[in-house]
């Protein structure tokens, strides 16, 4: 049975806990979090409130990740509301002071980003293509903070490099290291930063000899970045691995065989005092085992191309994965 339906579609800023709140928290959360000197809130007893809180990013990934979250929390007992905060400036610290109370979010992405917020900008990254040690190295930053990370899923969300179907077929592509081999000269779409950052176009002629000969700024996996892949302006595209709309270009992605790609795999952060017990961690754990990464990439498509709503196709996966039941 589901419990707490009545409050889990997302909110924003009406009931509940308000926004402007979570915007008051983002200037106050170094006074009220829990501090390195203070372990006590850190090292108490994890906490196992009834009423829990889940905060999405706002984007449809992040909403359908926090519907599934929900409902597998009612399943178990608990009840649930979710809360749209776009911004992790803000959710973060929300996160910390216990307004917010579970958040889905993506390994190495999460754990550079609080070493960022712990020592600086210029801070050389934590985060690696290698699970183990981005997850060791998010879980050290995020206890300090009263943050508990879950075990991670199957599911990753990293950047991804896909050509149009017949490309691939007419130069036998299949990785990334093929397409070095080819020796093919290769105009990359994708956002201006790619020039500089080192799992974009340096990271993909250092480890794979690709031939970048230009970067066409049209965006990461953007409509007109596809269309011009699509076209032939472009032969590869800047993507991630959970785009739903690669058929609609007739595009596919080239495997990253050598794992120049952090670990982004999808993580569960819990507020310690507030929702880190047993009860939470099993809920949410029932995830991991089932939800793929192109399961969640047919459910990005459900929501951003059939136009259904997060919640029902959420709901829809987890019934079909007997993962909660269905109705009656």
């Amino acid at each position: 049975m589901d419990r707490g339906r009545t409050t889990r579609r997302a909110r924003r800023a009406r009931g509940g806990r308000p926004l402007a709140a979570l915007l008051l928290l983002a200037a106050t959360a170094c006074a009220t979090g829990p501090s390195l000197e203070n372990q006590g809130e850190v090292t108490a007893p994890p906490g196992d409130s009834a009423h829990l809180t889940i905060g999405s990013a706002g984007f449809t990934e992040s909403d359908l990740l926090a519907q599934m979250y929900a409902l597998l929390l009612d399943h178990a007992g608990y009840s649930t509301e979710i809360i749209s905060v776009t911004n992790r400036e803000i959710y973060e610290p929300a996160l910390e002071n216990g307004q917010i109370d579970v958040v889905p979010e993506y390994a190495a992405t999460f754990a550079d980003w609080l070493n960022a917020k712990e020592h600086g900008d210029d801070a050389a990254p934590v985060g690696s293509p290698d699970l183990a040690a981005t997850m060791k190295a998010l879980r050290a930053l995020a206890a300090p903070r009263g943050l508990t990370v879950l075990d991670p899923g199957r599911a990753v969300d990293q950047n991804a490099f896909a050509v149009t179907g017949a490309y691939a077929r007419a130069h036998r592509l299949r990785t990334l290291s093929d397409l070095g081999r080819s020796g093919l000269p290769v105009r990359l779409a994708a956002g201006d930063e790619c020039v500089r950052r080192p799992y974009c176009a340096p990271g993909l002629k250092k480890t794979y000899g690709i031939d970048i000969t230009a970067v066409d700024p049209k965006g990461v996996g953007t409509t007109q970045a596809k269309e011009a892949v699509r076209s032939g302006r472009d032969q590869l595209v800047l993507t991630t691995t959970t785009d739903a709309t690669l058929d609609d270009f007739g595009l596919v992605l080239l495997a990253d065989d050598k794992h120049l790609q952090n670990a982004d795999h999808l993580v569960p952060v819990v507020n310690r005092a507030r929702a880190g017990s047993a009860g939470v961690r099993t809920a949410l754990g029932r995830l991991n085992t089932v939800l793929t990464t192109a399961d969640l990439a047919r459910l990005n498509e459900q929501v951003d191309s059939w136009r259904r709503l997060a919640e029902d196709v959420a709901r829809a996966y987890l019934r079909a994965a007997g993962l909660i039941p269905a109705p009656g």
